[in-house]
């Protein structure tokens, strides 16, 4: 059974909907309240402290320790600086994504890797005859996300740390309450935000003194229910939703490439040699056969089924994991993966994997909506990604 995080007894003590799920073996509140409509407002207006402990986080460290994470991530290590973080995806030997997570340069040869899966394996498997040691960290180092507009206010009032300089995707070191802490501009909501490294026993001090300067700046604690509406209207993609590793894929068609997954753009091909690196040079050469896109499905053909069902529209309250056919002149092309209303944008969106011949923005689709347990088509058009990217989450100083 699941057990508790680093600030269980704090997060415990608030959740008052017990509405738990389980993330790698921890507790993980899918929200607080009954409904987690405040806990979406104080990611995108105010400021929301999410428990994000369940992260597996690796240490690799030693003389190879850059020539490893060279060998195995799609993206150039040598052009990291010390304390800048990486967004990076790996692959396996046929050029299909095992994970994606981030890896922040430390030191020279020092490096902390996240991820949503279990890698120590495939990491020690590359390491083989390698000057390197790779430690898993994941019971030993806390997390915790802030996020959210007035992130940047809490965290000069808690914080003994360089903020205002902090750019994004970049680390300083300081203290919050008397702990030592690594603080990155860095999140999973589309926002500005950070996100908060501690050692594991004393993470408990570090939620309470961002709670109570906090307090002057609304600051909830949020959950997974508004994290997913708020990834997914960012643009951001899950594992096991938008794809499915390559390590746990049952048929071919459950293997996906960077290109295939919009992390194009994070494949490096003139690095040098990297696991996958040949299948990768072939497929951007021929193009791949199918793309992540956005859509932005059309809320007067919505509403227009619930009518003709004697029904007021009904958007749904959380967001849907739950895979849908795309289509086009009732030929299935592709299929929504992620879908949700977004509070913000006043729009029902979707991240979806459709053939890439239908992928420009403008494309017009057609996706399936069932209105009592009558399945329907209604219309969707192809838009750019993000839907939601603030101009606050990559300014210097925050805003």
């Amino acid at each position: 059974m699941p057990i508790g995080t680093a600030v269980h007894e704090r997060t415990l003590a608030i959740c008052e909907s017990l509405n738990y799920r389980e993330w790698s073996g921890y507790y993980a509140p899918s929200s607080y309240e009954t409904h987690h409509e405040h806990e979406y407002n104080a990611i995108r207006n105010a400021a929301a402290l999410i428990d994000v402990c369940p992260l597996y986080k690796y240490l690799v460290t030693g003389r190879d320790a850059a020539k490893l994470v060279q060998r195995i991530i799609t993206r150039d290590i040598v052009k990291v600086a010390l304390d800048q973080v990486i967004y990076a995806c790996w692959t396996d030997e046929h050029g299909k994504v095992i994970d994606d997570g981030t890896v922040t340069r430390l030191g020279e040869n020092r490096f902390r890797w996240t991820a949503a899966e279990p890698n120590l394996r495939w990491f020690r498997q590359n390491a083989v005859a390698m000057d390197v040691s790779i430690e898993d960290i994941s019971e030993k180092v806390a997390a915790l996300a802030l996020q959210g507009p007035t992130s940047a206010r809490v965290l000069r009032e808690a914080a003994e740390a360089e903020i205002e300089t902090l750019k994004y995707f970049r680390v300083t070191h300081g203290r919050i309450a008397g702990v030592p802490v690594d603080i990155s501009r860095t999140g999973y909501t589309g926002d500005l935000g950070y996100e908060i490294w501690m050692p594991w026993g004393e993470a408990v001090k570090v939620w309470d003194a961002l709670v109570g300067a906090g307090e002057r700046h609304d600051l909830h604690a949020s959950g997974m229910l508004a994290l997913d509406v708020v990834r997914i209207e960012a643009g951001l993609i899950l594992t096991d939703v938008d794809y499915i590793s390559s390590k746990k894929a049952l048929i071919e068609s459950q293997k996906y490439s960077p290109y295939e997954i919009n992390l194009g753009r994070l494949v490096d091909l003139g690095k040098g040699n990297f696991v996958g690196r040949a299948a990768l040079v072939e497929e951007a050469r021929d193009g791949p056969s199918r793309k992540l896109v956005g859509l932005e499905l059309d809320w007067d053909g919505i509403e227009a089924l619930y009518r003709e069902s004697g029904l007021a529209p009904q958007v749904p309250t959380t967001a849907s994991r739950v895979h849908v056919p795309v289509y086009v002149r009732r030929r299935q092309v592709g299929r929504a993966t992620s879908t949700t209303w977004s509070p913000t944008l006043k729009r029902m969106i979707a991240l979806a994997s459709v053939r890439s011949e239908y992928a420009s923005p403008g494309t017009a689709l057609e996706t399936e909506l069932t209105v009592e347990a009558v399945r329907h088509n209604v219309g969707a058009k192809v838009v750019p990604l993000p839907f939601f990217n603030p101009p606050r989450k990559t300014a210097t100083p925050p805003a």
